[in-house]
């Protein structure tokens, strides 16, 4: 998260060039950070900002997700592959097994 900075020094001397006296820029100064702090708390505390995601972060997750779904593609390739080679070993097993019968009753 980004942190903001703001600058005390620049501020008093815009109060003061505006009439204020360097007590009053400096207290003004105190409360205007304290305000700043408290709505950034509040923000981060209403918007979850801590929790935010990122486009990175959803980058990383989609990546993740893409290649969790590869690798369960080439796993179900796979799968497929060697079921098909058993039904196509199976179904050759039968039809010698059919071819064999026939030929010993002829």
């Amino acid at each position: 998260m980004p942190i903001i900075t703001f600058d005390t020094h620049e501020f008093i001397k815009e109060l003061k060039s505006a009439g204020f006296s360097e007590e009053q820029a400096e207290i003004f100064t105190k409360l205007q950070k304290a305000a700043v702090a408290s709505t950034l708390e509040q923000a981060r505390h209403d918007y979850d900002l801590d929790n935010l995601v990122t486009n990175q972060s959803l980058d990383n997750r989609l990546r993740e997700t893409e290649l969790k779904s590869e690798v369960k593609l080439a796993e179900t390739k796979s799968e497929l592959i060697r079921w098909i080679v058993s039904v196509g070993l199976l179904q050759t097993a039968l039809i010698t097994a059919l071819l064999i019968k026939l030929s010993s009753i002829i």
